[in-house]
């Protein structure tokens, strides 16, 4: 057995034969080297799971929870947390990338800032080269009300203390669950605080980068409405923040790219 993990690293996992060894990779490169990795393999129709099962029968860092039929991301990723031994739990989905110091730099700056919730920058790469196309900045905080107007929380970025906030799970919604658990620990805690330094990258599958703007927009209304129960003169407000800041996130990033 393995000691005791300071984070466990929670990753839900559907086709992605792709990128999930590379995603791994980037977690066995870490220069914090106490972790564990659950990795929950949402009945792939690929061989996912079994390049992940191949990787952790020589590291027994990572576990591979296997599910009987196919349930979402959000029902994949409470699986993973409420199985996790670490004190801090952070996500990474499983075709995304940390940078070598993501975890060394956070757990340093959650401990000297005694946060409940922290997060950091980070890199959009394209899908199939890897190349880098952007990179995203963040402010030094949020609290509950500001990130309503944007989720400035990568879920790739994020670690929060279980000590601090117990184990708190997702909302078993199809889209907006991790918007949604920030949103929920940030009644908990007066601000979530961020490392405006890029610690990891983000794949941008070519398949949503433009397509899915109307549904995303959809679902954030949803999350508005039948999540946090915002009263319609209140949701209307931030779905025009909402708005506002993403038409101007893609502007930037279609000037950069």
């Amino acid at each position: 057995m393995p000691p005791i993990p300071v984070v466990s690293i929670v990753t839900p996992l559907y086709n992605a034969q792709s990128f999930i060894a590379e995603t791994i990779e980037s977690v066995q490169k870490q220069t914090f080297s106490e972790w564990e990795m659950i990795v929950v393999d949402d009945c792939s129709a690929d061989k996912s799971a079994e390049i992940v099962d191949a990787i952790a029968k020589k590291e027994p860092r990572i576990r591979l929870i296997r599910l009987d039929k196919n349930s979402g991301p959000a029902i994949a990723r409470n699986i993973a947390i409420k199985a996790s031994y670490g004190r801090y739990i952070a996500f990474l989905d499983s075709d995304d990338l940390w940078l070598p110091q993501k975890l060394e730099k956070q757990i340093d700056f959650i401990r000297r800032t005694d946060a409940g919730l922290v997060y950091s920058g980070y890199h959009m790469i394209e899908e199939e080269s890897g190349e880098r196309i952007g990179t995203v900045s963040i402010p030094a905080r949020v609290d509950y009300r500001e990130l309503l107007k944007q989720n400035v929380i990568g879920c790739l970025t994020a670690l929060y203390d279980t000590e601090k906030l117990g184990k708190v799970y997702m909302p078993e919604i199809m889209k907006r669950q991790d918007f949604a658990l920030w949103l929920k620990i940030l009644k908990q805690i007066p601000y979530a605080y961020g490392l405006n330094e890029p610690l990891a990258c983000y794949r941008v599958r070519n398949a949503s980068v433009s397509s899915n703007k109307i549904l995303s927009s959809l679902y954030n209304w949803k999350l508005y409405r039948d999540i946090e129960k915002l009263p319609l003169h209140r949701a209307l407000y931030y779905f025009g923040w909402y708005t506002y800041r993403s038409f101007l996130k893609y502007k930037i990033i279609k000037e950069r790219g």
